[in-house]
């Protein structure tokens, strides 16, 4: 692919990503006008406008673009890593140990910052569980199998993890059960930072885009990229754990959040191709458009009841991925 379609796809999308952006920042129970949002660009004082805008919608819609690009990036590394049409973010247990230490909090009534915390922490150890049950295997190269291991692993400890949920939802009190399900399916309501999801996000893409040439040859086979030099194994370690923590930062931020990170990547397969160069930047942005726009609709479309945002996400991605297999876009 050439660089100038490269960057035309990005821009396209990038204005998507705008367009949703300042629709969010205008549309809720409290209207603000276009003028409003210029005046305030200008920093101009406007009132209860810029209260909402700056405290409110901005912060929020910043975290859904970041978590919607990290999830995306995320879903499009592990696709390739596994070479599996199905891989997600949360096929290896990620969400389920975030899930884990994330309800635990809410079950003791902990503050947010320490739900948070926790969900971080039962992350990071899921990663390291598993990385640990499948580190020889998956860093030998030429072996065949080690994919299957590694996914194998991942389900297996999901499986572990979402008994454990069960269990904790069962024994919490009822005081809980909200907001415990409500982070379960994904819930940006409350979020006031998005500096650290952004971070997360500019920092992803720091790491793989440089190897993007490379994940290029591995989607044609280990034994090929070998042949021309690629470090399999030490390539597999950066792919697993970019994804990885990636997948930890958004699930920190937004709760367990589906679809994104496995209809996006195959959208823009379908549509511009499999250059992974041109690819994980687009999911950066394309993700967050769509997790931007789902946040949006989740919070006006009953306003002012606020729905779980993983449940716009599972509306939109249900039909869209049944389409995709019907075109046959998915192999």
């Amino acid at each position: 692919m050439t660089l100038r379609r490269a960057l035309a796809i990005w821009a396209g999308l990038a204005g998507v990503a705008l367009v949703v952006l300042l629709a969010s920042l205008m549309l809720g129970s409290v209207p603000v006008s276009l003028r409003e949002i210029g005046a305030l660009l200008l920093g101009h004082d406007t009132g209860l406008a810029g209260d909402v805008v700056w405290r409110l919608r901005l912060p929020r819609a910043l975290a859904a673009f970041a978590c919607g690009g990290l999830l995306a990036v995320a879903g499009t590394l592990m696709q390739t890593l596994l070479r599996n049409p199905l891989a997600d973010p949360y096929v290896l247990g990620i969400s389920g140990g975030a899930g884990v230490a994330a309800l635990a909090s809410l079950a003791l009534m902990l503050p947010f910052f320490w739900v948070q915390t926790s969900a971080f922490a039962g992350a990071l150890a899921a990663i390291a569980i598993v990385m640990a049950l499948s580190h020889r295997s998956f860093l030998r190269p030429g072996d065949q199998d080690s994919s299957t291991k590694l996914l194998l692993t991942g389900v297996m400890m999901a499986a572990g993890f979402g008994a454990l949920a069960t269990l904790i939802l069962t024994l919490a009190p009822d005081a809980s059960l909200r907001g415990m399900l409500f982070w379960l399916t994904g819930d940006l309501n409350g979020v006031d930072r998005a500096w650290l999801p952004l971070i997360a996000l500019a920092a992803t893409l720091l790491i793989v885009c440089p190897v993007a040439h490379r994940l290029n040859v591995l989607l044609r086979g280990e034994a090929v990229a070998q042949a021309v030099g690629v470090a399999v194994g030490p390539l597999r370690a950066r792919i697993y754990l970019a994804a990885s923590l990636a997948t930890a930062i958004a699930v920190t931020t937004a709760g367990s959040i589906g679809f994104i990170g496995l209809v996006v990547p195959h959208i823009l397969r379908l549509r511009f191709g499999n250059d992974q160069r041109m690819l994980l930047p687009a999911a950066a942005l394309a993700g967050g458009a769509l997790l931007m726009l789902a946040d949006l609709v989740a919070r006006t479309i009953i306003a002012p009841t606020q729905l779980p945002v993983g449940v716009i996400t599972a509306m939109i991605g249900v039909p869209v991925f049944l389409w995709l297999l019907s075109q046959r876009a998915i192999r």
